[in-house]
């Protein structure tokens, strides 16, 4: 494609040396040298750094390993990940790369960034949402589920404090209510295996029976199946036929379409599908809109053999496939926030355009914290006045 219109962007590491009390350039220099002997002259170096780094450094580092002074950009850490692009602004880093490629665009405008991250950082309240899930001893196992968390939080100018709650600590009904106790919203994310599954049945059939608003997401969305239809439709052996698969009632079972295969390697529902709306849900609601696309990665569906005495009981099944045969979302209309989805929506949101569910889900856990915090006043006001003996 010609040099001009390729640019190389190299990201090291500049430690701190507490013993000697400062920076060291020779990590950069030795990782600029080893790309330099195959053929690769950096032309933009970003510097990752727990603290300010002086301009003296940056010459240095710009002498040693061949980069103007002006490319050398500092990543310095940050209170949140949206301050980024702030910081590589400030510093020219977007101008200088448009300079490199020889592009010309008019000055960026940063403002929706600036309001992104004043919301991050000062929002105008806060909430507390327990995820429940199998991997949270593992700050990136639920990534994307963190972000698009705080997605939902940006869009109602709200702060959210994620609780990472284990599934296989939920071992009864007294212990998620006892676990649960002042926490604003409930989201159960996917995963895979038996492990953990139990538990998030019990945190489910709290958040049920509770009103506390619930968000179930592929495993999630499967195990409110299960808890519904053990707890509600009185299917006490309900499971699903990936776990049990001598269950008696296997509300959850294997795709039609992969009923016999034997080479697992690639027969997921893998990628994007369209999902048609019921009309008049709160799914449609929420979307604004009959018919969306979203990404799915899973093998396991709700069986449709069920499908007819779960909306007996009160569930809708307010999201289907464009030929009506595969269940996508479901919510229960009597519940304040009650919704599972199949598919994966942390996959399309992002901090500019959070998705939908997500928004609705924490606007659905603000509302919630003001009952309860409505709840506590009105029961102090009535409680009666104790006068202190003399």
């Amino acid at each position: 494609m010609g040099r001009e219109n390729a640019i190389f962007i190299h990201l090291t590491l500049l430690p701190f040396i507490a013993a000697a009390g400062e920076l060291k350039t020779k990590p950069t220099q030795h990782s600029v040298r080893e790309l330099m002997q195959i053929g690769i002259q950096p032309d933009i170096l970003v510097v990752r750094t727990d603290r300010p780094i002086s301009d003296d450094i940056k010459r240095k580092i710009a002498l040693f390993c061949n980069v103007e002074f002006g490319a050398v950009i500092e990543s310095p850490d940050v209170r949140t990940i949206y301050e980024i692009p702030l910081r590589f602004h400030e510093q020219g880093f977007d101008e200088k790369v448009l300079q490199k490629l020889g592009l010309e665009r008019p000055a960026p405008s940063l403002a929706t960034w600036r309001e992104i991250v004043q919301r991050v950082l000062v929002p105008r309240e806060r909430t507390r949402i327990a995820v429940v899930g199998k991997y949270t001893d593992y700050a990136d196992s639920y990534k994307s589920v963190h972000e698009v968390l705080i997605h939902g939080g940006i869009a109602n100018d709200v702060g959210v404090d994620i609780q990472w709650l284990s599934s296989d600590d939920f071992s009864s009904a007294d212990r998620a209510a006892q676990t649960l106790r002042g926490l604003d919203g409930l989201l159960v994310p996917g995963g895979f295996g038996v492990r953990g599954v139990e538990g998030m049945v019990e945190a489910i059939r709290h958040a049920r029976t509770s009103g506390l608003p619930f968000f179930g997401i592929c495993l999630g969305m499967q195990t409110s199946i299960i808890e519904f239809a053990r707890n509600v439709c009185g299917l006490d052996d309900s499971h699903s036929s990936e776990f049990a698969p001598e269950c008696d009632n296997p509300v959850i079972s294997l795709m039609e379409s992969q009923q016999h295969v034997t080479d697992m390697g690639g027969t997921m529902r893998l990628g994007a599908y369209p999902c048609r709306l019921a009309r008049g849900s709160r799914a449609a609601e929420i979307y604004g809109q009959l018919e969306v696309s979203e990404r799915h990665r899973h093998r396991y569906e709700v069986s449709n053999a069920y499908r007819d005495l779960f909306v007996q009981h009160g569930m809708k099944l307010s999201g289907l496939s464009p030929d009506g045969q595969l269940v996508e979302i479901i919510e229960l209309a009597t519940h304040p926030w009650f919704i599972g989805c199949q598919f994966h929506p942390e996959l399309q949101s992002r901090p500019t355009r959070p998705h939908p569910l997500f928004a609705g889900f924490i606007a659905a856990a603000m509302k919630a914290k003001q009952r309860r915090g409505a709840a506590h006043g009105a029961a102090a006001a009535a409680a009666p006045l104790v006068e202190a003996a003399d």
